[in-house]
């Protein structure tokens, strides 16, 4: 925290490059740039001097088809106080060379770095990375953790350690830069920003991501929510039925009347259900081979895998993987909205 202080402190104004990546969230991306506008306008001065940077220097289309300008390519972005990679869906499946070598020079002169959404993936692939703490969205997080074993990957909403800071994605990159604001130019600036955002509170970043499972599930019964979380810390070596209802301490069979009575399916069906949804996840955002994708969720073997994904999804993974390759650049209907050159 105090290094990014310090580097964005060296001059008046602190230069922030957003490095877009092919497909990149829209709303982490907009959640990010858009407190730094505020706080110029609320400050009455040029506090951030932001600018937008691709990989080829031509416009960069999001994953919702709006299409934005950009100030360059990678390459020309040079003596930026802090660059911010925004990351969005399929982001493993883009060339990310140009945009490495454009962040380690940064970061050799001593830059700030950060990432929303799944543009910690780019840093973690790049080593800049290396002995910091992280996070990245909830999707993408058992994914990274098992790509790279030594990297201090968390679950938090958003992780500033020293001159590296990543989020989740979504809103949780205005809570990110809220924070930094609230840093550099203290409570007051950062809690203006926050109500023009009609933001109602900066949330802390060790606060959860994902909504809390009572919200998620609609229901209040704490021996069935206990189950379920169980059930979602387990799914790659999933536990016995009867393991699961001695947590609680039920009987197989009162446990199976609960879950038909609140979620109207048993519990091996609802924890089967975890299992596939997670691995759907791994194979939409990530290039880990089937069988390890099998595997990661708890299969004993790829056929069984398989034939529990069709009777759940209606096809294969192998159909899953090739259909959402085959979306990647499409979309003719997509809007075509230019957003005007960046700049303060």
């Amino acid at each position: 925290m105090n290094q990014i202080s310090a580097a964005c402190r060296a001059s008046e104004t602190t230069s922030v490059g957003f490095m877009l990546v092919a497909q990149f969230s829209m709303i982490a991306f907009s959640s990010a740039i858009e407190p730094l506008r505020l706080a110029n306008r609320a400050a009455g001065r040029e506090l951030y001097r932001y600018s937008l940077w691709s990989e080829r220097g031509d416009g960069c289309t999001a994953s919702n088809g709006v299409e934005v300008k950009v100030s360059g390519a990678f390459g020309e972005a040079q003596s930026l106080d802090m660059l911010i990679v925004c990351g969005g869906i399929d982001i493993h499946r883009h060339d990310h060379r140009a945009l490495n070598a454009s962040l380690r020079r940064s970061g050799t002169r001593g830059a700030a770095i950060g990432a929303v959404c799944t543009g910690t993936y780019v840093l973690a692939k790049a080593g800049l990375l290396d002995g910091y703490r992280a996070t990245i969205h909830w999707e993408n997080l058992a994914s990274l953790a098992s790509e790279h074993d030594a990297l201090e990957i968390g679950s938090d909403l958003f992780e500033i350690d020293r001159n590296r800071f990543t989020c989740a994605g979504g809103t949780a990159a205005a809570d990110m830069m809220l924070s930094l604001i609230m840093c550099e130019h203290g409570p007051d600036l950062a809690s203006n920003v926050a109500e023009q955002l009609i933001h109602h509170r900066i949330r802390e970043a060790g606060e959860r991501q994902r909504m809390d499972l009572r919200m998620r599930l609609g229901v209040a019964h704490p021996k069935l929510l206990h189950v379920v979380g169980l059930m979602e810390e387990t799914f790659a070596e999933p536990l016995g039925s009867q393991e699961l209802a001695d947590s609680v301490r039920l009987s197989k069979r009162q446990l199976e009347r609960l879950f038909l009575k609140y979620l109207g399916r048993s519990p091996a069906k609802h924890y089967l259900r975890i299992r596939l949804e997670h691995a759907r996840h791994l194979i939409r955002q990530t290039a880990m081979p089937l069988l390890s994708i099998a595997i990661e969720c708890g299969f004993a073997s790829a056929s069984h895998f398989s034939k529990a994904y069709v009777d759940h999804f209606g096809r294969p993974p192998s159909a899953e993987r090739k259909l959402v390759g085959g979306a990647v650049g499409r979309g003719p209907g997509a809007a075509q909205v230019v957003l005007a050159k960046a700049g303060a």
